[in-house]
């Protein structure tokens, strides 16, 4: 789950880390208050959605006078933000943060995520702050430095010594900063943390750092234990196909293809978009119904998927382990039925009450077309929808 800016910032400064004092205002009645809450003449405004880009689309402003401020907030909220993370559609806008002008000396970049490959939080910072890690990875992967943590997230003084090095940092900045690193692994890992971004972070002209920007992402399955974080969540920032998958539980996210996509399990979930890949089409979803799906929530999950008007047919692929396939040939029937499916219907079972699933399907009477394995699904299909 992704948080806004300012709730980042909230959070990372409940671990003492340094961040300039800010406002949110979500109605125009609010900015002149909160301009004098603030006690600035001078302030930079920035839109809070769900997306990076924001400077470069117009989604932050620097203003000199508290006219200029009142005149940027006001234009913001509500405004509609486009860019390349939020597509054609964009992000509307309905909270703005006022924030304390920095003084910039220099930016870096500082980043932990995880790293899936070896199983552990990997830390990547770099003195090419304010630009997109990727390019930099891209054209310059020496100016990024990767430090790979334990499991755990423990990082040794060795390992903080290189990177307050690898930085250039010195004299009360490397101490500042060694405190920094530290703090950021804690909370990284006390929040169970997938992203946490910081770019730029930026030195002063006295050599002091600061958090200017932050972006977390915290792992949707430990929400369950971070009550306070979850409480964040901001439906406006998402389609109602998820604000609905959200509400069930279910793991949606909508992608550019046109064939959609009802899997249970991450994993296979990938699978089945990379063999629809293979065999020529392009997925329209990622939707994981998980291992305890009962028969109303395949019914509601094939609802969220016919709600994408690009969708010109569907692949239900099931492996049966603790999800049982009768289960999800019941749910698919009376899914057909209610929604009164015009598209074409692959479905492959296999795995627990596979037999009883299959007979299920074929008593029906409904056109669903059985395949035996992913391939000879995703073959089918892909075949369905191009005929169509």
């Amino acid at each position: 789950m992704n948080v806004h800016e300012y709730q980042a910032k909230e959070i990372l400064g409940e671990f003492a880390l340094p961040i300039h004092k800010f406002v949110i205002v979500r109605d125009k009645k609010e900015i002149d208050a909160a301009i004098e809450k603030l006690g600035v003449d001078k302030a930079v405004v920035k839109v809070q959605v769900h997306a990076g880009g924001r400077g470069k689309a117009g989604g932050v402003k620097v203003a000199m006078s508290k006219e200029e401020i009142k005149q940027h907030a006001e234009s913001m909220l509500g405004m509609k933000l486009v860019t390349k993370q939020t597509g054609e559609a964009g992000i509307t806008c309905n909270e703005v943060m006022i924030a304390e002008l920095a003084d910039i000396a220099k930016e870096y970049y500082f980043g932990i995520i995880i790293d899936r490959e070896h199983a552990c939080p990997l830390i990547m910072s770099s003195q090419e702050g304010g630009m997109d890690i990727e390019e930099v990875a891209e054209a310059s992967p020496e100016k990024i430095l990767k430090t790979a943590l334990t499991p755990d997230g423990t990082i040794t003084d060795k390992q903080i010594k290189e990177i307050v090095q690898f930085m250039g940092w010195a004299g009360h900045t490397a101490e500042q900063g060694t405190e920094m690193i530290k703090k950021m692994v804690t909370a990284f890992m006390k929040i169970d943390g997938s992203i946490l971004e910081i770019n730029p972070l930026i030195e002063d002209p006295d050599g002091n750092l600061y958090l200017l920007d932050a972006k977390i992402s915290i792992d949707d399955s430990a929400l369950y234990r971070q009550p306070e974080i979850a409480a964040m969540y901001d439906p406006s920032q998402e389609s109602p196909a998820e604000v609905e998958a959200h509400k069930l539980d279910l793991a949606y996210v909508a992608m550019e293809g046109n064939i959609g996509c009802m899997v249970n399990g991450a994993g296979l979930a990938m699978a089945t978009m990379d063999i629809i890949g293979e065999k020529g089409g392009t997925p329209a979803n990622f939707l994981d119904v998980g291992g305890s799906a009962t028969k109303e929530k395949v019914v509601e999950s094939f609802k969220i998927i016919l709600s994408d008007p690009k969708v010109k047919g569907i692949l239900v692929n099931i492996f049966g382990g603790i999800m049982k396939c009768d289960i999800i040939a019941e749910g698919v029937v009376a899914a057909v039925k209610e929604v009164h499916l015009k598209v074409p219907l692959v479905v492959r079972l296999e795995g627990t009450n596979v037999e009883e699933g299959k007979k299920i399907i074929t008593d029906s009477g409904l056109k669903v077309i059985a395949a035996v394995d992913l391939g000879d699904a995703a073959e089918k299909i892909v075949l369905e929808v191009e005929g169509a």
